[in-house]
């Protein structure tokens, strides 16, 4: 019997999938941050609902707000395809989530606002996860861990560095990780009993449905601005409800290598973005895109094949290193180390280096492009420089990180 099919099966999720993105501006200034491109091809809000998808829950709403048509575009021609009887890939926004017509104000707000969904669904267990963070993860695992416990409430969590936990929400547990307290950002944060490491919060919780529906409804009552991490979860450990604490380093995905384990990313800032991205491009990178045990779907769309021409001297189309989209010409032009989103063309003569370009990105003959990230339908012109000379950059309207990345945006 495949009881973590049939928990599936009994099981409404909500992705938080509203934030501004403020620390990724200005390639945020268009779109929310699940909406972004990673790797290319797909948006951050893909990971999370791969890994909704693979682990066998396809009742899935996302709750939108910020510059929201771009993100519920790409849910509807995507994934509101992939569904069967019952199933159903959806997005929710505020003026349409709730009668008074207000934007979300706290995260634990945002469900409250859609508690009719979750009523009208019938679920046992309610699965609510963020949109903008970039990991792999066996989610039936956790529901199994959590139906087993007889949970109120299952919280995913990080085993960091005390030093790292200071960052974060950290659960305080006892020997058997049921949590017995919660605290933000602390100073001095408490241990997992038997390691070196703490549990800081992932923002990711399973709920049994009529506990959640209990609590929401009290905090509600309360707090206008209802929030899991500074109102829900403390007033539940007040109430004595049982929550308890997942590892997400135990998480297994099929295909998995070893240097996988445990990776998670927020992307939050510029700097961490590039950097996540390009470790795509290593030989061993800490996530695999090629695990075909455990795919990031996405909107694939009829792209032909990527392509690169002239083979003269000089003239040269080459993807070194790289990552190459659909519908990508490289002509005579050198592409190293690099991300390329669908459509782009490299010129002949251009190099780019060390970059990432979103979708149909055109650059000019002899155009020289270093470290930078260019936002999507951006021509670079003819002869341009980006990211050899910093002060020029600033000139021209571009922002420049601590790192040195050079941000074009539209």
């Amino acid at each position: 019997m495949n009881t973590a099919g049939n928990i599936s099966r009994n099981t409404i999720a909500m992705v938080l999938a509203g934030g501004k993105g403020e620390r990724l501006s200005p390639i945020t200034l268009r779109r929310s941050k699940p909406a972004v491109p990673f790797g290319g091809k797909y948006k951050i809000i893909d990971f999370v609902l791969s890994n909704m998808f693979n682990s066998g829950i396809k009742k899935v709403y996302v709750l939108t707000q910020y510059h929201a048509y771009s993100l519920n575009k790409h849910i509807k021609e995507s994934w509101a395809r992939w569904t069967g009887l019952g199933e159903y890939y959806d997005t929710i926004s505020p003026e349409t989530g709730s009668m008074s017509e207000q934007w979300f104000r706290g995260t634990a707000d945002a469900i409250y606002q859609n508690l009719r969904f979750i009523n009208y669904s019938g679920a046992d267990f309610v699965v609510i996860f963020g949109g903008d963070h970039i990991y792999k993860m066996d989610i039936s695992q956790m529901m199994e861990y959590h139906r087993m416990n007889k949970a109120d409430l299952t919280i995913a969590s990080l085993d960091v560095s005390p030093e790292e936990a200071t960052r974060f929400g950290v659960l305080h547990v006892d020997e058997d990780l049921r949590v017995t307290s919660f605290v933000e950002k602390p100073q001095s944060p408490p241990l997992v009993p038997g390691r070196n490491t703490c549990f800081a919060s992932m923002g990711n919780y399973i709920f049994s449905t009529r506990k959640l529906v209990e609590v929401l409804k009290e905090g509600k009552r309360n707090h206008d601005d209802l929030d899991f991490g500074k109102h829900i979860i403390p007033m539940m450990l007040e109430r004595g409800d049982k929550i308890f604490a997942y590892s997400f380093f135990d998480n297994y995905v099929p295909g998995m290598e070893s240097n996988e384990r445990g990776y998670w990313k927020d992307v939050g800032t510029i700097d961490s973005y590039y950097e996540a991205n390009m470790d795509l491009i290593k030989a061993s990178p800490h996530l695999n895109l090629y695990n075909l045990n455990w795919p990031i779907l996405t909107n694939q769309g009829n792209l032909p094949p990527a392509k690169t021409i002239f083979d003269d001297e000089g003239r040269r189309g080459a993807n070194i290193d790289s990552l190459v989209c659909g519908g990508c010409i490289t002509s005579g032009g050198t592409v190293r180390r690099s991300i390329i989103g669908p459509c782009g063309k490299v010129s002949s003569y251009a190099v780019v280096e060390d970059s990432i370009l979103f979708d149909n990105v055109q650059v000019g003959r002899n155009a020289k492009i270093k470290k930078a990230i260019i936002d999507e339908n951006i021509v670079i012109p003819e002869g341009m420089e980006i990211g050899y000379d910093h002060e020029e950059d600033k000139l021209r309207g571009c922002i420049v990180t601590e790192s040195g990345v050079v941000v074009v945006a539209k």
